[in-house]
């Protein structure tokens, strides 16, 4: 797996998690809207981590730089 997010992509990522969380602490968001909110936390989360997103390599998205 070739690595095919940047870096800002990663963070913004990691802080819409942090707020994903929150809501769902806080009890803002419940239910059935609350586990899909923690669901795509933990999407998030491992793809921030590893740097890959599956989305991505479908439609041909990079936002990492070219090395060369």
């Amino acid at each position: 797996m070739k690595k095919n997010m940047g870096s800002i992509d990663r963070i913004i990522r990691l802080v819409v998690v942090a707020a994903l969380v929150a809501l769902y602490a806080t009890g803002t968001v419940t239910s059935l809207w609350g586990t899909i909110a923690l669901v795509a936390a933990g999407i998030f989360t491992l793809t921030s981590l590893t740097g890959f997103c599956p989305i991505y390599a479908m439609i041909g998205v990079k936002t990492c730089r070219v090395s060369s």
